[in-house]
């Protein structure tokens, strides 16, 4: 597996994170949240990811950038759960909100809780949608 997070799987288009905003569907595991809507059949990467944590709670860019940087890399090393599971490609916002200060450990479990909670709602919808063409 590949452990990595190339430029191209970034969400940087404005118009994709304003429909993700306009549009998206949520999925929340406490201090997490994970913004998504399905994006384009012609895209390159299944997955494309953004971070952001909010100026409400951390002032300091030093602390938002920590937490950015750890989201990134609980994305990174659990990516995997979602690239075997997931058949249509998906834009997705990852946020932290919360002003507690949790540990790296803490906010890996909760990835890993967030994204396997993702998938099941994302398998319902899949499985509505083969359901409805029969």
């Amino acid at each position: 597996m590949n452990f990595t997070y190339p430029k191209n799987e970034r969400l940087k288009s404005k118009t994709t994170i304003g429909l993700l905003f306009s549009e998206g569907k949520s999925v929340s595991k406490y201090p997490l949240r994970l913004v998504y809507c399905q994006a384009d059949e012609n895209s390159e990467e299944k997955i494309k990811i953004g971070v952001s944590v909010s100026k409400k709670y951390f002032k300091k860019a030093v602390d938002r950038n920590y937490f950015k940087r750890v989201l990134r890399e609980t994305y990174r090393l659990n990516k995997n759960l979602l690239l075997e599971n997931v058949q249509e490609p998906y834009s997705l916002m990852f946020f932290y909100q919360t002003k507690d200060k949790l540990s790296y450990e803490e906010i890996n479990i909760k990835t890993v809780q967030l994204f396997e909670k993702f998938l099941q709602q994302v398998n319902k919808i899949q499985d509505l949608d083969k359901k409805s063409e029969l």
